[in-house]
């Protein structure tokens, strides 16, 4: 499988409820790498590198959140590939 990078941009109540922390133990569960950071306009940025089968269950995920967070919106933006060792958060 072809590996790439997408970045997400998740809108909602997603800043002070653990969504990166959740986000960073779910990407490290299906074997992506990348990083969640949040953003000042109360957004989360998650890039994602992995295959298209990992970059799929990463963006249901999102859509979603874990249950202390509510999802308002989700846009995805591919760029150019990345290379990181785990997943961080920023």
């Amino acid at each position: 499988m072809e590996h790439q990078s997408v970045k997400f941009k998740v809108s909602g109540r997603v800043q002070g409820v653990g969504f990166r922390y959740h986000t960073a133990y779910f990407g490290l569960k299906i074997g992506v790498t990348g990083y969640a950071k949040n953003l000042w306009d109360g957004d989360v940025e998650v890039m994602v590198c992995g295959d298209d089968v990992q970059i799929t269950k990463m963006e249901n995920y999102l859509r979603q959140g874990p249950p202390s967070a509510r999802v308002d919106s989700l846009s995805r933006q591919s760029v150019d590939i990345q290379h990181y060792k785990g997943f961080d958060i920023l």
